[in-house]
């Protein structure tokens, strides 16, 4: 179980005639209480008001009940005293709607049998929800279940208030990070909660009920409709409710709390009022306003203990997600990107790994790099991926190359670093190429051991310059490379260390001739007899046939990888 598990809020979760937890009890609420039940109630106008919150039960038998009521209330009646003429009728109900009144129910038991039509007309002119009922009803039974049933769902609102502020309280004191917050806003409150900058990148997405690919597909556009205002609101064409967040005194940015996709459509406008001073629409409810407010508060909280900026922490997030693969779909992956303001299609991706010699606040190599590409107006993600290790993401335009790019990129940071490892993958069209990339410079990496020397004209290594040595020295770990170089050449290795000789050297100078003996002589100092000679104890030794073209090669690579093991990667 999550824990902060969400209220749940559906009809389906909460007993007949009550509200589900977490907003008002409603008159279709009321409706459904047995009580009412008993008096086979039937809605004849304003059917489509039955959500409106009940806040108080009234019975009354007064020609004006608006002056006793404050707005909310379910008013019952008998209808005995219902004007006569329909322009009282029409006063009647014009009073009761301009109050607020939540419904009229009217029994048709004493005065009326069947409901007045200047009264069923009036209602729907108004939009008032006119109810009534065939059977005679306690009217004073109806009143006490419901205020119980009211006060209960305001003592058990108390009760969930005050777990969201302890949650928020617990999760400020130990120092929680933003990704923490952002989570237990969304598992509170059972809505997708996003994070945004001010240039409406999302940084942190939490999605619930939905994916990151439905949250944040066209985020920026979608972002941008949405108002940005000084409190807590709901606003734009989706009727998001958004909160500010502040940093050292100054908007940051804001979060957001998306309503249920499949939900019903919120409609708002740039004047909305603030929620907390007026009615919160049925996508959310009061205790959403409560979880998004003090997700605001930890956030700002946790802006101030958190060095890190927040930009910086979303890229590496998004990174290491792509490089290690652990995006739920391509289609999330794209939305996330996209979102943080790397165009997701049209341009060329290629991934490109920094190796430094020291940890990244040493050098402030991640920053740097990030402001030369906006500088360069070249869109990349920067991140560090692992201690010592960076990983950038270019998204180049097509036909542009990649190579000076890359060289300005490792030249900054050979400035910053002289024994940085610049290494880099095969740049794709598809955004889902960027993991084969990295994969790509993972192994270039791998390959390259410390202290490789450049190639010729360029500041980096890239596939082609893994060659045979370069090969053994990212595998020479491996136990089955190691155990090949015993297979191979233990034997000699073993004679050498017992009887003080040389033999693995004019084996390496016959196998660095071709088989050439002559040139071998001549590399090793030595007469060609007495060449002749070592290669044929070789021989005796290895059980095998120098002249073997294929056992020249299988003992040259043994003998790549002993040079490999013993010196790290050797001279190339």
């Amino acid at each position: 179980m999550n824990e902060y598990a969400a209220t749940p809020r559906t009809p389906e979760d909460a007993e007949p005639g009550t509200a589900p937890a977490g907003r008002a009890l409603t008159v279709a609420d009321v409706l459904a209480l047995p009580v009412l039940v008993a008096g086979r109630p039937e809605v004849v106008a304003g059917a489509a008001r039955l959500d409106r919150p009940v806040r108080w039960v009234h019975v009354t038998e007064l020609t004006d009940p608006a002056s006793f009521l404050k707005g909310g209330e379910l008013v019952l009646t008998t209808g005995v005293p219902l004007p006569e003429d329909p322009a009282g009728v029409r006063r009647y109900v014009d009073e009761l709607a301009e109050v607020g009144a939540a419904a009229l129910v009217i029994e048709l038991v004493r005065r009326y049998h069947r409901p007045p039509g200047p009264l069923v007309q009036a209602c729907r002119t108004r939009g008032l929800p006119l109810v009534t009922l065939a059977e005679d009803v306690n009217f004073l039974e109806v009143t006490q279940v419901v205020h119980t049933l009211i006060l209960g769902n305001q003592a058990a609102a108390v009760r969930r208030t005050q777990r969201v502020h302890e949650a928020f309280t617990a999760l400020t004191l130990r120092g929680a990070g933003p990704e923490d917050v952002v989570r237990a806003a969304a598992e509170m409150s059972g809505h997708t909660v996003v994070l945004e900058n001010l240039v409406h990148q999302a940084l942190i997405c939490e999605p619930s009920g939905s994916t990151v690919d439905e949250a944040l597909t066209g985020w920026e556009r979608r972002s941008r409709a949405t108002p940005v205002g000084d409190h807590t609101e709901m606003g734009g064409p989706e009727g998001w409710l958004v909160a500010p967040v502040e940093y050292q005194g100054e908007r940051w940015g804001r979060v957001a709390m998306l309503p249920p996709p499949a939900g019903m459509p919120v409609s708002t406008t740039a004047s909305a009022p603030v929620v907390p001073a007026g009615h919160v629409p049925a996508a959310f409810v009061p205790e959403d306003v409560t979880v998004l407010e003090r997700t605001a508060m930890a956030l700002t909280i946790a802006r101030l203990i958190h060095a890190t900026p927040w930009e910086r922490t979303a890229h590496r997030s998004a990174l290491r997600d792509l490089a290690e693969q652990r995006h739920p779909s391509a289609a999330d992956a794209r939305a996330r990107l996209a979102a943080l303001g790397l165009p997701p299609e049209g341009h060329v991706f290629l991934a490109v790994l920094v190796d430094t010699g020291a940890v990244d606040g040493e050098t402030g190599l991640e920053t740097r790099l990030s402001q030369e590409f906006r500088t360069a107006g070249v869109p990349a993600l920067v991140g560090t991926l692992a201690p010592a290790r960076l990983g950038v993401l270019l998204a180049l335009r097509p036909g542009r190359p990649w190579r000076p790019a890359v060289e300005r990129l490792s030249r900054t940071a050979l400035e910053a670093d002289p024994h940085a490892v610049v290494c880099t993958g095969s740049g794709g069209t598809a955004l889902a190429h960027a993991a084969r990339s990295f994969r790509e410079a993972a192994r270039v990496a791998e390959a390259t051991r410390p202290g490789q020397p450049l190639p010729a004209g360029r500041s980096y290594h890239e596939l082609s310059d893994i060659g045979l040595r370069r090969l053994l020295y990212a595998v020479h770990e491996d136990t089955r490379v190691q155990d090949y170089t015993e297979r191979q050449l233990g034997r000699l290795i073993g004679h050498d260390t017992r009887h003080g000789s040389d033999l693995l050297t004019v084996l390496r100078h016959y196998l660095d001739a071709a088989g050439n003996k002559t040139t071998a002589a001549r590399l090793g100092g030595l007469s060609r007899e007495t060449v002749y000679q070592r290669l044929r104890t070789i021989e005796r030794l290895l059980d095998c046939d120098l002249e073997s073209g294929e056992r020249r090669t299988e003992l040259h690579v043994a003998l790549m990888a002993v040079d490999v093991m013993r010196d790290g990667g050797g001279a190339t």
